[in-house]
């Protein structure tokens, strides 16, 4: 794998940005990269097939290659375990931004995948189908081939309007998506995952796109219950990649540039 961290800009490094996925390392190179004209910009690749793994990894690279405390910017996943560290190492955390999270409470999760599908073409659906299939197809030997399809074409029903973007991947990883998510899942659908919202210290900033299947109001109710300092932003005509849309992402960085300040 390439290096790990990725840096952008220039030293100290006090903002760290946290792929999503599980198992899509190299997923926000591009938003790194956006935001190292005035931050110097950590990019971690989590390889670890658990979440207690991926959070000490995550841990690791912080407190070695970053100037703690820093600011936090997790996407999808990257979001939910930013979430996990700020709760479990307050001290490394000045401030989380959640970008795109998914929702923290399980009546909040079904109505994802619907929405998906009724974006999607019928021969879309057929795609997504014979994808789905053959990830959970013990015979095929590739599967991270396969999961890098998949996540391609589940990302233009998860967007807006978005500008393509050949990304810098680190290599997609079908048997950490599903080792990890395995347990993630357990700890919204148990209430364990909202909870740790009550040991967070920091600040908590979350930005959801308008468009986004993941519903917003699964992360803006649960959490200004639970955490103490929590403020949601909204964008318009915008899905789950900010950074990536046409008519958001402007908005998106000026967002970030003014969180960040």
């Amino acid at each position: 794998m390439n290096s790990n961290p990725r840096k952008y800009g220039t030293s100290p490094y006090s903002v760290a940005v946290i792929h999503g996925g599980p198992g899509a390392p190299g997923t926000v190179a591009e938003l790194a990269r956006g935001l190292s004209d005035k931050n110097g910009v950590l990019e971690p690749l989590q390889t670890s097939m658990n979440i207690d793994g991926q959070v000490n990894e995550l841990r690791k690279i912080l407190k070695k290659q970053g100037k703690l405390p820093l600011s936090l910017v997790g996407h999808s996943w990257g979001a939910w375990l930013s979430f996990i560290l700020a709760a479990r190492y307050p001290s490394y955390v000045k401030k989380l931004i959640l970008v795109a999270s998914g929702p923290f409470e399980e009546r909040y999760a079904s109505a994802i995948m619907k929405t998906r599908l009724d974006r999607m073409s019928e021969s879309e659906i057929g795609e997504y189908l014979r994808l789905s299939s053959s990830m959970s197809d013990p015979s095929v030997a590739n599967k991270n081939h396969v999961f890098a399809k998949f996540g391609k074409l589940i990302s233009a029903a998860d967007s807006f309007d978005l500008v393509p973007y050949e990304g810098v991947y680190a290599g997609f990883r079908h048997d950490v998506n599903k080792s990890v998510w395995n347990e993630a899942s357990y700890l919204r659908k148990s209430g364990k995952l909202l909870s740790m919202g009550e040991d967070i210290r920091c600040p908590v900033v979350a930005i959801h796109g308008n468009h986004d299947p993941h519903p917003f109001e699964g992360v803006k109710e649960p959490l200004s219950k639970v955490v103490r300092d929590f403020r949601f932003i909204l964008l318009e005509n915008c899905g789950h990649y900010p950074w990536q849309e046409k008519h958001a992402s402007e908005e998106f960085y000026r967002v970030m540039e003014k969180e960040l300040a």
